[in-house]
């Protein structure tokens, strides 16, 4: 071996001119790998040039048989060694520092690692694997473990991965840049799982503050904010059985009755006063939330998201890691063996997933680069005036292809059986919740938002292909028409959209006292105006049980036993009403608080017989919704639905029959005033008993038990364009469901 000292002189050698070295020493190379690792000098042998910064002394070792073969010779500007090897060959770096020594692979002697294919893709946005190929995966390359970093930052001068196994050190494990995508890379050999890490990069006007990984597939516990090496997801999936009949579950004439809950406050572990020592784990909650919506009879849970997010209080909306489950509850592997068990146990798993928008945390995606990559560059369409976050630029191919990879990343990687797109009315429009002059028209001087609406319905069409079976819902408020209508018909593609107006009209029409709703008594028959322009989900979600709005039983006017009798009215009324289900934690019993993340749910309220009566109506509801036909087939169709009676607001009475597509119908009447009603009389279409099926005022329920005794007989008497009519008794507040024998 030998070493060539004669750098600063433009000749060839061991050491690279100074300038090299300087900007190395600075953090300001922005081609390392054309200066560091192994270099052909024109004949048999190759340079070997290594930046240590606080090593000692640097020995070259001979790969196969581990031999020392030389030693690199330190400049004179610290940390940084050279050496000529007379023959190239493999070798070993042995790195003496003050704590120890060190033998590793150089990570500089490694070629370029991303196919020319991922690039490719990436930059065109359609990479459905990003979570795999990006960020940090523990791999081999050249038959040496190490992890393989790749992180999209295309207006950086420098990028580096930093972390403990560094130092933090910027200088110490600069990446390469693969042009023309912007995406740079290093493997860094014997780096293992679990390591944190983050991303140093230089930008224009200089070092930015450490960035997450956009692509970490694991976190830190927050509020740590490091990203952290994830195990590659091998998990034995035992739900082929789910997988296989899903997609019919899902489909419009399926029963689907979804039981929404937020992961940290369902239940948590309480110490001897009550307060919350710590959130359960997954595991925890499988063994806990399991058996309760199966007793319930819900056919899936949502969960608000449980990707990583950095503050509590956003409930998961305000989200950073578009790929990896919160360290909240445990890790990706608990996370996939807890939507394994809901499948085994029958139950679909939908996630909450949050594409409009993203918090604007220094160490997260927010100018992430030095420049606005993932957002608007301009706040008027960049910045969201209602929650302080960023606006995703989806009109920018690697934007749209991340998050369209973070989609099916949930979808085929844990087995997610939908996913509810939030604030998707956010997204269709420019002027969303802005003045005249605070946004910017689309190139047609319109407020729709072109690139978002081409992304939804590029998501749904992906989501289509790649995850056979799984759902997309839309949570959008507005008039937009076909939200769920086929891409193919010009409509955005979703399988199910939340309807947000029946929800606002029926909550204010049960806010009155029963004295005035002979007003108000169109609010609660609006709905089926429009009840088949979509494919709908009825939802009482998270947003109606916080900031003041109080908890659904407490919307409910009158008395204890008044307000109860509302509740188990609305909730009977709301299953017998055309579209699939939606019910968020804590409703199902009554809680009377208002949902608190900080905080379980009051589940020592289920010691009182009125409480009990409202959880076991709502099981009872879900029983008969699945089982009868009836009540689910047509949801989206008029067919599965016929007015008896829709004007009597005098009594504020409300009768209707619901069919399936073959066999009798059911009948449900509903009386919203306290006052019981004797012998009211309704036609029907069918001869002999009427069985009562379900009375919301039944003792079962904790209610009066004003009814039918089981039930009543039509009579040949016409009545409302029927051949038939019955005479029923109706409980105050109540509702009643009767099918024909």
């Amino acid at each position: 071996m030998s070493a060539q000292t004669e750098y600063g002189n433009g000749q060839r050698g061991a050491f690279p001119p100074k300038a090299e070295i300087e900007a190395l020493v600075r953090a300001e190379h922005g081609d390392p790998f054309a200066v560091l690792g192994p270099h052909a000098d024109g004949a048999q042998g190759q340079f070997i040039r290594a930046y240590l910064p606080d090593a000692l002394s640097v020995s070259v070792l001979d790969k196969a048989s581990g031999e020392t073969i030389g030693t690199l010779e330190q400049h004179d500007i610290p940390g940084f060694f050279a050496a000529h090897l007379d023959n190239r060959q493999p070798y070993l770096l042995r790195i003496n520092w003050a704590g120890g020594e060190q033998i590793t692979e150089d990570p500089y002697s490694f070629g370029a690692l991303l196919g020319d294919m991922d690039l490719y893709l990436f930059a065109e946005g359609n990479h459905r694997d990003l979570g795999n190929v990006f960020g940090a995966q523990a791999t081999q390359v050249d038959g040496v473990d190490g992890v393989r970093f790749a992180v999209w930052a295309p207006n950086a001068r420098r990028v580096s991965v930093v972390g403990t196994f560094n130092g933090w050190n910027g200088r110490r494990h600069p990446m390469r840049q693969r042009l023309p995508s912007g995406v740079w890379e290093i493997f860094i050999p014997r780096l293992q799982p679990g390591e944190v890490y983050k991303y140093e990069i230089l930008g224009r006007d200089g070092v930015l503050p450490l960035k997450a990984d956009p692509v970490a597939r694991c976190t830190e516990l927050p509020p740590a904010t490091g990203s952290r090496v994830a195990k590659p997801l091998r998990f034995e999936w035992q739900d082929d059985e789910w997988l296989e009949r899903r997609g019919a579950a899902h489909s419009a004439e399926a029963p689907i009755s979804i039981y929404e809950l937020h992961a940290g406050s369902w239940q948590c572990e309480i110490d001897e006063f009550g307060e919350v020592v710590r959130s359960y784990n997954w595991h925890e909650l499988a063994q806990r939330l399991i058996p309760h919506v199966q007793q319930l009879g819900f056919t899936h849970i949502e969960l608000m998201p449980i990707m990583e997010h950095p503050f509590g209080g956003s409930w998961g909306y305000q989200l950073l890691s578009q790929f990896a489950p919160s360290a909240r509850y445990g890790s990706p592997e608990d996370f996939a063996e807890f939507v394994n068990a809901c499948h085994k146990a029958g139950i679909g798993v939908i996630l909450d997933w949050v594409p409009a928008h993203f918090p604007t945390d220094t160490h997260g995606l927010a100018r992430f680069d030095g420049t606005a990559l993932y957002e608007y560059d301009n706040p008027l369409e960049g910045f969201h005036q209602d929650w302080n976050t960023l606006i995703y630029n989806l009109g920018r191919t690697e934007v749209h292809g991340f998050m369209i990879a973070s989609a099916v990343h949930w979808l085929k990687h844990f087995h997610i059986d939908g996913l509810r797109v939030d604030a998707v009315a956010s997204m269709l429009y420019r002027n969303y919740s802005r003045k005249e002059g605070e946004w910017v028209p689309n190139r047609y001087g319109g407020q729709e938002n072109l690139e978002a609406i081409d992304f939804l319905r590029h998501l749904n069409d992906v989501v289509n292909v790649e995850a056979p079976g799984a759902m997309v819902i839309a949570e959008e408020s507005t008039a937009w028409p076909g939200v769920s209508s086929p891409t193919q018909e010009g409509g955005l593609g979703f399988n199910f959209k939340w309807n947000m107006g029946w929800m606002n009209d029926t909550l204010k029409y049960m806010e009155q006292d029963p004295i005035n709703r002979k007003h108000h008594h169109s609010q609660m028959s609006f709905g089926l105006v429009y009840a088949y322009s979509e494919r709908f989900i009825l939802p009482i979600s998270h947003d109606e049980v916080v900031h003041g709005k109080h908890s659904l039983i407490d919307k409910m006017p009158g008395d204890r036993w008044q307000k109860f009798a509302n509740l188990r009215a609305y909730l009977t009324f709301m299953w017998a009403h055309p579209g699939k289900k939606l019910l968020f934690m804590g409703c199902e019993f009554g809680q009377w608080r208002e949902w608190n993340h900080d905080h379980q749910l009051d589940w020592y309220l289920l010691q009182y017989a009125d409480h009990q009566g409202v959880q076991k109506l709502v099981g009872d509801l879900n029983r008969l919704y699945r089982e009868q036909p009836a009540l689910h087939q047509q949801d989206s169709v008029p067919e599965g639905f016929q007015w008896v009676i829709g004007d009597d607001a005098g009594n504020s009475v409300f009768a209707f029959m619901r069919w399936g597509k073959e066999g009798a119908p059911l009948l449900v009447v509903a009386n919203f005033t306290p006052v019981p009603r004797e012998a009211y009389r309704i036609g029907v279409p069918i001869a002999g008993r009427w069985t009562e099926v379900l009375n919301s005022d039944a003792d079962t329920y904790a209610g009066s038990n004003f009814g039918n005794g089981g039930g009543v007989y039509a009579e040949e008497v016409p009545g409302h364009g029927q051949s038939h009519s019955v005479c029923v008794n109706l409980p105050p507040l109540g509702v009643l469901i009767l099918k024909p024998e």
